[in-house]
């Protein structure tokens, strides 16, 4: 058992048979709990490598709405719990640690958007997946990185939108439908946000030759657009993408180096993706302490102990429910998200 062999007090120090009597324990307690374990591209890499499923929040959401088993384990932040919970109400879902939350999540509450929409009657809220389930349940359609362009163009073009609530994928979205009466929350993911046009400008002279994968959320992503149109870079060696389409690009593309401007935890996905390239954070430090709460121990803790539980009042799930569904409804299934 994991108990007899594990040393205290931090999974830092295991050596590589306790590892894997972690893994063999992980996995035992999941057959035993039928549970299947989720965890999000931004987890350390032995939480990837244990799961069933890793990929971003929307997708792992929907697979476990697919999934025959009764209990949900999200190695992930709370909003990714509670949008699994919305989509799966019959069944259990756990998160290792219930303090791991999101910076960008909190930038908005439900009584702040109401208060939004009451200065903005009519409008159409357009609310990407990394919110709660409250402010979900105010919102008529959600998004995620991959599709807010496509949701924005189902409204009406004459129905002002509100957009909510990260700044630096509302300006992406603005800037590629050209819509005018876009109105655009000021929050962020602080670390995102953290990845700035200077970390970009400099990881860029010193790999002149790159590629440059940069997610939407980053507060370098207007940089990187606006040194295309300046010519500093190339324009087919600059991309835009949510965490799922970075994969995608990571299989594809023939670079030897690659920049990327994300959470470095997605640099273990690129780069089982294609050992042959060389993935490179622009921002080293780029690094969400929120999702590195779900950490080895604490995940043996939720198997075990059957914590920590996520639940949703059933009338807000509901029209949280509604929302997601319509985003789903566009036509536009795709586990890419955010």
């Amino acid at each position: 058992m994991v108990t007899a062999t594990l040393p205290a007090p931090t999974a830092a120090q295991w050596t590589p048979e306790q590892w894997q009597d972690w893994r063999d324990e992980v996995r035992r307690l999941a057959a035993e709990r039928d549970a299947v374990v989720l965890a999000h591209n931004y987890q350390a890499a032995q939480i990837q490598d244990v799961a069933h499923h890793v990929g971003d929040s929307l997708a792992l959401s929907r697979i476990a709405a697919s999934s025959d088993a009764s209990t949900i384990v999200f190695a992930g932040v709370h909003f990714m719990a509670e949008t699994a919970k919305i989509l799966s109400p019959e069944k259990t879902v756990l998160v290792p640690d219930a303090a791991a939350g999101c910076s960008l999540a909190d930038t908005i509450t439900a009584d702040q958007l109401r208060a939004w929409k009451a200065e903005h009657p009519g409008a159409a809220v357009v609310s990407y997946v990394n919110t709660t389930a409250e402010v979900k349940a105010e919102t008529d359609i959600c998004c995620t990185s991959s599709n807010a362009v496509e949701v924005v163009d189902s409204i009406p073009a004459d129905r002002e939108v509100l957009f909510l609530p990260d700044q630096f994928l509302g300006a992406h979205v603005q800037r590629v439908t050209g819509r005018k009466n876009m109105r655009i929350w000021m929050g962020e993911c602080h670390v995102h946000a953290g990845i700035s046009p200077t970390d970009l400008r400099h990881s860029i002279e010193d790999a002149p030759d790159a590629e440059v994968l940069v997610h939407p959320e980053c507060g370098c992503a207007t940089s990187a657009l606006w040194m295309v149109g300046q010519g500093d870079l190339p324009e087919d060696r600059v991309h835009v993408l949510s965490t799922g389409a970075m994969l995608d690009q990571a299989r594809r593309t023939t670079a030897k180096r690659v920049l990327v401007a994300t959470e470095i935890g997605m640099l273990h996905q690129l780069r089982q993706a294609n050992p042959a390239a060389v993935f490179e954070p622009v921002n080293p430090r780029a690094e969400c302490p929120y999702m590195k709460k779900s950490t080895p121990e604490r995940l043996l803790r939720a198997l075990r102990e059957g914590r920590d539980e996520v639940t949703v009042d059933p009338e807000v799930a509901a029209r949280a429910r509604s929302a997601v569904e319509a985003m789903i409804a566009l036509g536009t299934p795709s586990l890419v998200g955010e």
